[in-house]
C-alpha cells in the first residue's frame, strides 16, 4: 500500500516512537523511507550563538546527529532509509514554517505517508507553541499517520 513513507524526527521521545512506527511500515510495505529533520532559523534568536553561522552550523550538527542515530535504529530494524536535513531561513521575502516545510517535502520527493509525533499539547501551551503536526496535516497532500507521545506513567494511590 504504501511506498514511499516520510518521518519527520526532532530527537525527542515521541521523535523515537515515529522511527519506531514508519521503520515497522517500511519493513512490512517493502517501502523506502526518509528521515527529515527541519533545522528553522528563527530558533536562532533564542539561542545562544555568538553568530548567525555559529547557529547554523551548531543546529546543522545537531540535525545531522539526530538523523544519523535515527539511520543507525532504522538499519537495525532492517531499513535502509535516506537522509535530509531541512533549513528554514526567514529572512527571504516569505516566511515558511516547519509544517509547510515538512508537507513540501513530502511532496516534492513524492511520499505517500507522513509518520510525524504530536506531543497532545492542549490549551494554553497549544495556543503559545502551536503543532507542528496539525500543522502537517491540514497542509500535507498525502495521508498522516499521527504517532503520539508515550503516556506518563500513572502514580499508584
Amino acid at each position: 500500500m504504501f511506498e514511499r513513507i516520510l518521518a519527520a524526527i526532532d530527537g525527542s521521545d515521541t521523535s523515537a516512537l515515529v522511527l519506531a512506527h514508519a521503520t515497522e511500515l517500511a519493513r512490512a510495505h517493502g517501502a523506502r523511507l526518509l528521515l527529515v529533520h527541519v533545522v528553522d532559523e528563527l530558533t536562532a534568536r533564542v539561542a545562544a550563538a555568538p553568530t548567525p553561522e555559529a547557529f547554523w552550523k551548531a543546529a546543522r550538527g545537531e540535525g545531522e546527529r539526530i538523523l544519523e542515530r535515527a539511520r543507525t535504529d532504522a538499519e537495525k530494524a532492517g531499513v535502509k532509509p535516506e537522509l535530509r536535513l531541512l533549513e528554514i531561513r526567514t529572512f527571504g521575502s516569505l516566511v515558511r514554517r516547519i509544517p509547510a516545510v515538512i508537507a513540501a517535502e513530502a511532496e516534492r520527493w513524492p511520499a505517500d505517508l507522513v509518520v510525524i509525533g504530536t506531543h497532545g499539547r492542549r490549551g494554553l501551551s497549544k495556543a503559545l507553541l502551536g503543532s507542528v503536526a496539525d500543522g502537517v496535516v491540514r497542509s500535507a497532500s498525502v495521508p498522516v499517520l499521527l504517532v503520539r507521545s508515550a503516556p506518563a506513567r500513572r502514580r499508584a494511590r
